[in-house]
């Protein structure tokens, strides 16, 4: 503890010791800092880089940011580390653009082997005792960024950027090991019948390789020694002797010392003379020979002899009459020969596109010698390889895509010429049509500076366009013209001024109209007039309209008084106005009227005017209008008498203005036209259409009409009514045509050609828009064409063979050291100068010639010089002329020469013929038919086809035509010739007849129907019915209407008046009293009228049949009346009843009322009720109206169309609530709300037959010559069939044979023998000829051997005429044969295939025929190769039946082929049959079963383990007292063979047959048991029980 003083102290030295601390461990810290950083305790550490940003391409910049870290994992500021060390914060990157997609992606390779999964030990190896039918592995790929054009690896993000990466390793399945695959032995061979030790071998081929590490093939040879030898005497082995020779060596120069003074022969090439110049030259090396300079050299070969044995012998041993030939003249090899590269190419990639991908250029090379004497072959001449150049310095690509033109004017006549082929047109015609356009590729091109707006384009070749092509036809419809349906006239109207606002003369005019029931459609509908008028005098603009009241008397109830006139005025359109606008004074407040008393005649009111007669007057009669009145009661006595029946009716006139009506008569607007006052709004359009083309005039004219006259002076119409003469209307567009450029020239040809005919280019342009309204007119010229200049004809080269050289031998000095001879003479090679030239004889490059059909002729041939002892001849002669006989011969013939014609050996001539005779060439040529007839080919039709359209069913498509069937020509022999010798074309050719399509056919249309309406709008209805149906693809028919009954019906709307007719009836008559007495004239009776049936519209008015009205509404011509006799009360007719409410409330009474016309005489007698009530009931008295909407009509078209754009029309009517159609106005009067719509745009779906193109030219024969060639045309389908036109035809390919040209080849001749020329065994030659024959193509026709002539082109080396062999010697160990190819076998698990690719295998083993040499033997070998169409074979161990406990096994194919190899060896079943344990036990045995068993007299007895244990005799028959433990033994089970039968029945107790019985057994049994026991009534006698001993250790 410090004392208090000191404390003080102490804090006040902390403090100060303090601020020295923190200096310290900031000075320290600083230290520790720099010493940090000498140490390198600080390092930077990048973070990871950013996006590539900036241009597309390695201009892009990639950024990161950057930490300075200590050592010890914190972070300190960036000063801290080494600026040196310092990372880079940016770098350049590829930035990756969507069109970067074109030059970079993923290589893959193909999947490498699958290989074993590596096990936890590292095991890779297979793992066989495990495996049963395969192993898991893994098979890898490699996966890699490229670029495209020169495969330069990149970073894999840049491929990243568009597809992820592909997998680089996936699982697979390694079938187990399997071994080699073997057949079985071939027989032992023969055994000769010398002496000694003879072998004998047998052999087998190889028809499995191993695979996945499987064992190899076994040996394929099998040799022994032959069972029965025959000992030779000692020093007496019976040997044979060969000569063998060895190969040729390589042809060599001789050496300078081998060359005796005269030198040696060279022909030289070299001399510009037309014969090759033969010289003498020292031996030069041969790279120093001259090019043209084929030398002849030498080669040997070594002669031996050989024993059987395969020992040597002496040559002596071996000789024969003539010695092998040892050393002959070659021609020294030399190689092709070519000249240097020619420069490259230009880039064929000439622009810049989208597309990255590289172009090519090429580079060639030419011939300058060709191969001699097995030199190496001439390598490629044509080199190829990518190019790009740099984009910048590169034109864009012109663009090419589908262009089409504006579409034509629509042509109906084309649907309707498919309908009926006579048509023609009559009037405007209207409706669905076809209409086409030009479709074309074209370049896109920027036009000049001043239309940048505009693109203009150029047509191109089509196959430049990618993907379909724009449709060049399509449906259209030209809008058909309806005209107006109009009501019938009203009334005329009243006499008034023409204007009634400003009344002048006395002049004025009478009017009726007419309205629009429905307004016309399309360009030409037009309206008739609506308005008519008739002139008149005295015109009055306003009338007066009075009403009369009830009569009042005057003086008490009846006689005179006065009725009451109520009087209104109106306008001409019947609206109230003021009574100051009627000029006439206003009509009296009343009339006198007068109420019949007590004992007056009483008569009816007068009736209603009738209507007017006439609707106008003419010179024969007027109209007229009656009313009348009738007699209601009789005068009594005193009383005022009833009038004569005269006056009972009234007459007067009406209508009494002419029949010449007047009207306004328009005609159609005239064509839109430029106004004058507003040109500046107008503006004109460009062919994109965009720009308005302002507002124009119309005109029309209008005159007045007077009926049945025609035209009059305006003035005599009312020009009030006039109608308008102008309107305003949208101009039409002025449009000027649209072309586009012209093409580009068709080329010239570039190369040169062989004939001299004229060669032209054209180019052409296509019009896009046609000019219209006004517009520029389109150019005359559309295609032009010119010929081509500086067209080089193709000079002609061929071959020119010299003389051959004489024939060289091997030089005498080399001769006469090897063959120890000087005779000059035997085998030696002459050579020949072979140029190419032209037609005019210059000489040209070897390589023109060679691109020539024709080979070569050959420079080299062997010769003979013939020795003393050879037989000479001259050289044959020409052959004999023929004559025209085909059995003629022809023959040539030879002499012998010099010491040959002495020689009797020469004399021989099937040794040496001197005449050669053959058959002359015979003209006479057979042909048969082949294959199938052609399609009917119809001729080629001269005309176009119609606007661009081939329609299915003209002229071209049925009819006659001709089938072809080609002709197989041969000459006398059989040898197929050019069909020409036998037919002009090469054809046999017969008239065909393609059937016509025969369309539906449907009578003329009915005659339309009455209107289904006769008040207002209804429908008429026509029909056709079905005559003829089609066949052969016509037209089909329409479906029926079930409705109508007809194939066809059409509905069009027609309008009635509904007063149009209607009863006409005459007043009552009067009422005849029904009194025979005839006393009193009063009482009940009967009153008649007549009734007819008129036409309210004609003017006449006249009488028509009753049918036409309606029937319902028919008045009654009869009526009971009575005629009230004098002292009754007389009550007028009853008036209307009051209205009901529209809503039929039959709460609301209707009232109508009559009065008292005259009083009963007696006061007694009271009058009947003067008013009555009822209820307003529904459909009694009262109705309500609603209007009828039907169903929408049927598409209506034009009488001019067949299809394309109809009306649709609903009908309204006006319908009672009780169902009754009335009049339209009653439902007008109701202000009901009338549907919007009545009619409606539809189309009516066009019936097109298929349109098809024209037919492609013929295509090339399938082959180029023989049998079974075709060729074929096509046509397209341009218009597809809609609705029921005639489909298209299925065939829209048609085959013709080809004619059956001979075909010429080049065959192969088999493979001679080995030739050892002179020896008995050795290496030899084995040659093969190379003919020219001629077959007729099929894989059964036999090839005729002709002249080489007619092949072209030969196609093999000379070294593949000639191959090198080898023939055993007896004693050698040799190779057989190939074996044949195994069949093609897949590799497969469980039965289904592993791969794709099969494979086969062949071998060849070794034949030992002496045992010493048997060391020298090849290695037998084993070649597979890949096949297709393999099968799965598996392989499964069979054995054959044990015999004495052996039995065979072996492996047997799926095919049932004997092999060794490809079973599993663990599965292999036992061949021997062994006991295991050994059966030790006394008088046991090993038993088939593979266990122990007892013989016969002892019986098993068994552990329980199931071994034996020991066997025991069984007792005799014979006694019959067995002990009872024999018996007890007996009683057990046992393994005998009775046991074995039921043991297999205990194994199996529910087999389909005994099942059922053990089951109904155990059944039994339960039941048995679990039954309760029945009480005895007696115990059963006690039985003794068994003993039984046992000894032993059995188990009871």
């Amino acid at each position: 503890m410090f004392p208090k003083g000191n404390l003080a102290v102490t804090c006040w030295v902390w403090r100060k010791m303090r601020k020295l601390f923190v200096f310290l461990s900031l000075l320290l810290s600083h230290a520790a800092h720099l010493e940090g950083k000498k140490d390198n305790h600080f390092i930077w550490k990048p973070g990871p880089w950013g996006r590539c940003t900036g241009d597309c391409g390695p201009g892009g910049v990639q950024a990161r940011t950057l930490w300075c870290f200590h050592f010890e994992g914190w972070t300190s500021h960036l000063s801290n580390c080494d600026e040196n060390n310092r990372p880079p914060k940016e770098r350049s990157c590829f930035r990756v653009c969507d069109w970067h997609s074109d030059l970079f992606h993923w290589e893959v390779s193909d999947w490498h082997h699958c290989v074993l999964v590596p096990s936890a030990l590292g095991q890779t190896k297979p793992r066989t005792a495990e495996c049963v039918t395969a192993q898991h592995g893994l098979q890898h790929r490699t996966v890699r960024c490229v670029q495209k054009l020169n495969r330069t690896l990149v970073v894999n993000e840049i491929c990243e950027h568009f597809a992820p990466q592909p997998p680089t390793e996936q699982a697979c399945l390694i079938p187990c090991p399997r071994d080699c695959v073997v057949s079985e032995f071939s027989q032992w061979s023969k055994c000769s019948n010398g002496c000694g030790k003879q072998p004998q071998h047998r052999t087998r081929v190889a028809i499995a390789p191993p695979l996945y590490g499987g064992s190899q093939c076994p040996n394929l040879t099998e040799s022994r020694i032959c069972d029965t030898p025959i000992s030779c005497p000692l020093g007496e082995e019976e040997y044979t002797f060969s000569l063998k020779v060895g190969p040729w060596s390589k042809c060599r120069l001789p050496h300078l010392k081998e060359i005796n003074l005269s030198g040696r022969i060279v022909v030289d090439f070299s001399s510009d003379s037309k014969e090759p110049a033969f010289r003498h030259q020292s031996y030069k090396p041969h790279h120093h020979a001259k090019p043209w300079d084929i030398e002849i050299g030498y080669q040997t070969r070594q002669v031996w002899c050989t024993r059987s044995d395969g020992k040597n012998a002496m040559l002596s041993l071996c000789m024969k009459d003539s010695f092998p030939l040892t050393v002959q003249s070659c021609i020294m090899p030399k190689d092709c020969e070519t000249t240097e590269w020619s420069s490259w190419s230009p880039c064929s990639k000439t622009c810049r596109s989208g597309s990255l991908s590289p172009g090519f250029r090429s580079r060639i090379r030419n011939v300058k010698h060709i191969t001699i004497g097995g030199g190496k072959e001439c390598p490629e001449l044509l080199e190829k390889q990518a190019c790009i150049v740099e984009g910048g310095l590169l034109q864009p690509c012109p663009r090419y895509s589908w262009r089409t033109s504006e579409w034509k004017e629509c042509q109906v006549s084309l649907l309707l010429e498919q309908q009926d082929p006579h048509w023609h047109m009559m009037g405007p015609i209207c409706g669905g049509g076809i209409q086409t356009r030009e479709v074309y590729c074209a370049q896109s091109t920027p036009a000049s500076s001043a239309q940048r707006a505009k693109e203009v384009f150029r047509p191109v070749e089509k196959t430049l366009c990618l993907g379909p092509a724009p449709a060049s036809s399509q449906l259209c419809n030209i809008p058909c013209s309806t005209d107006c349906i109009v009501s019938s006239w009203s009334a005329w109207g009243p006499c008034i001024h023409e204007n009634c606002h400003d009344p002048q003369g006395r002049k004025g005019f009478r009017m009726r109209q007419r309205h629009v029931l429905m307004e016309s459609t399309g360009p030409a509908g037009r309206c008739p007039h609506v308005l008519e008028f008739v002139p008149c005098e005295d015109p009055v603009c306003y009338r007066w309209l009075t009403s009369e009241g009830i009569c009042i008397p005057d003086h008490g109830k009846c006689g005179w008084g006065r009725r009451i006139l109520k009087a209104v005025c109106q306008n001409d359109r019947g609206e109230d106005v003021s009574g100051n606008l009627c000029l006439v004074s206003s009509p009296p407040e009343w009339i006198a009227c007068e109420i019949p008393c007590r004992m007056d005649c009483v008569m009816s009111e007068w009736t209603e005017w009738s209507s007017c007669s006439q609707s106008c007057s003419n010179k024969n009669s007027d109209g007229k209008q009656t009313r009348s009145r009738t007699i209601l009661a009789l005068a009594g006595e005193g009383g005022k008498p009833c009038p004569p029946s005269q006056a009972l009716q009234e007459h007067r006139t009406c209508n009494d203005h002419s029949c010449m009506q007047l009207y306004w008569e328009t005609l159609p607007w005239g064509p839109c036209s430029e106004d004058t006052s507003i040109t500046a709004l107008n503006a004109t359009v460009g062919w994109n259409g965009e720009a308005t083309c302002g507002v124009g005039i119309q005109t029309r004219k209008v005159f007045c009409v007077k009926s049945h006259v025609g035209q009059v002076m305006s003035k005599r119409c009312p020009d009030s009514t006039r109608p308008e003469t102008t309107r305003s209307c949208l101009l039409p567009c002025k449009k000027d045509c649209v072309v586009t450029a012209f093409s580009e020239w068709t080329p010239c040809p570039r190369l040169c050609q062989s004939g001299n005919a004229t060669i032209k280019q054209s180019r052409y342009r296509i019009i896009n828009q046609e000019a219209a309204n006004g517009g520029q007119e389109c150019p005359d010229t559309l295609f032009e064409e010119r010929e081509c200049e500086d067209v080089s004809l193709c000079p002609v080269y061929r071959w020119k063979p010299q003389k051959w050289s004489p024939c060289v031998l091997v030089p005498e000095s080399v001769r006469q050291g090897i063959m120890s001879t000087t005779e000059a003479c035997g085998k030696g090679v002459q050579t020949r100068v072979v140029s190419c030239i032209s037609n005019d004889n210059h000489s040209a490059e070897i390589t023109e010639c060679l691109k020539g059909t024709s080979n070569m002729p050959p420079l080299v041939q062997e010769c003979t010089v013939p020795c003393r002892d050879d037989c000479t001849f001259t050289a044959w002669s020409k052959f004999t002329p023929c004559s025209t006989n085909c059995e003629a011969t022809r023959s040539r013939r030879r002499q012998l020469t010099g010491k040959s014609r002495k020689k009797e050996k020469c004399q021989e001539p099937e040794l040496y013929p001197l005449v050669e005779t053959e058959l002359c060439p015979c003209d006479v040529f057979v042909s048969q038919p082949y294959g199938n007839w052609s399609d009917c080919i119809l001729p080629e039709s001269r005309r176009e086809p119609l606007r661009g359209l081939q329609v299915l069913g003209d002229g071209r498509q049925c009819g006659k035509g001709t089938r072809f069937r080609a002709i197989a020509c041969s000459d006398k022999n059989g040898r197929p010739v050019d069909p020409s010798h036998c037919s002009s074309s090469g054809y046999i050719q017969e008239e065909c007849v393609i059937p016509c399509p025969f369309d539906c056919k449907l009578s003329d249309w009915s005659s339309w129907g009455s209107c289904s309406s006769s008040c207002g709008i209804g429908v008429r209805i026509r029909s056709k019915w079905l005559k003829e149906k089609p066949y052969n693809g016509g037209r089909p028919c329409p479906k029926l209407d079930l409705k109508n009954q007809a194939q066809v019906h059409e509905a069009v709307p027609c309008y009635s008046e509904c007063n149009q007719y209607s009863w006409a009836i005459e007043h009552w008559s009067p009422c005849r009293v029904h009194n025979e007495l005839r006393s009193l004239r009063c009482g009940e009776g009967t009153q008649s009228r007549e009734i007819r049936c008129k036409n309210t519209v004609e003017s006449e008015g006249g009488a028509v049949d009753k049918s036409l009205c309606s029937q319902d509404e028919m008045p009654s011509a009869t009526q009971p009346c009575s005629l009230l006799c004098p002292n009754e009360c007389v009550m007028s007719e009853w008036a209307p009843w009051s209205k009901c409410p529209q809503s039929c409330d039959p709460h609301t009474m209707q009232r109508r009322t009559r009065h008292l016309l005259r009083p009963s005489l007696s006061s007694r007698t009271t009058c009947a009720e003067d008013s009555q009530v009822r209820p307003c009931l529904l459909n009694e008295n009262c109705f309500q109206f609603q209007y009828n909407l039907t169903e929408w009509s049927t598409c209506q078209l034009s009488e001019n169309a067949t299809c394309g754009q109809g009306v649709r029309t609903r009908l309204l009517s006006c319908v009672r609530s009780d169902g009754k159609p009335v009049s339209m106005d009653q439902c007008e009067q109701h202000n009901l709300e009338k549907p919007q719509r009545m009619s409606t745009h539809c189309l009516v779906e066009c019936v097109v037959d298929c349109q098809l193109s024209g037919w492609t030219a013929w295509t090339e024969c399938s082959q180029t010559c023989g049998h079974g060639g075709r060729m074929s045309r096509t046509r397209f389908i341009m218009l597809p069939a809609q609705g029921e036109g005639r489909p298209c035809p299925p065939e829209l390919t048609q085959q013709k044979p080809c004619p059956v040209t001979p075909c010429y080849s080049w065959v192969l001749s088999n493979w001679s023998a080995c030739k050892l020329e002179g020896g008995d065994c050795g290496e030899g030659v084995q040659i093969r000829s190379l003919s020219c024959v001629v077959h007729n193509g099929s894989a059964s026709a036999s090839a005729v051997h002709v002249d080489d002539t007619q092949c072209k082109g030969m196609p093999l080396q000379d070294a593949i005429l000639k191959q090198l062999c080898s023939v055993p010697c007896p004693g050698d160990c040799h190779l057989t044969e190939w074996s044949e190819w195994s069949p093609c076998e897949l590799t497969c698990i469980d039965g289904r295939s592993f791969e794709t690719m099969g494979r086969q295998s062949r071998s060849r083993t070794f034949i030992i025929q002496s045992f010493e040499n048997q060391d020298s033997c090849p290695q037998q070998v084993l070649e597979t190769r890949p096949c297709t169409g393999g099968k799965c074979y598996h392989y499964t161990w069979k054995a054959s039946l044990w015999n004495n406990n052996e039995r065979t096994v072996w492996c047997q194919r799926s095919d049932g082929i004997n092999v060794t190899g490809g079973c599993s060896l663990r599965a292999r079943p036992a061949a021997i049959r062994q006991c295991n344990p050994a059966c030790r036990k006394p008088f046991s045995y090993c038993t088939q079963g593979g266990v122990c068993g007892c013989e016969k007299g002892y019986t098993e007895i068994m552990r329980s383990n199931g071994f034996l244990d020991y066997c025991m005799k069984v007792p005799g028959s014979e006694d019959k007292k067995a002990h009872v433990k024999n018996l007890a033994g007996k009683s057990r089970p046992v393994n005998s063979k009775i046991h074995d039968m039921f043991k297999g029945w205990s194994l199996q107790p529910l087999d389909p047959g005994g099942g059922f019985l053990i089951m109904i057994f155990l059944v039994f049994t339960s039941y048995l048991v679990c039954k309760k026991p029945k009480q005895h009534q007696s115990t059963p006698p006690q039985q003794k029980p068994l003993t039984l001993a046992y000894d032993g250790d059995l188990d009871m």
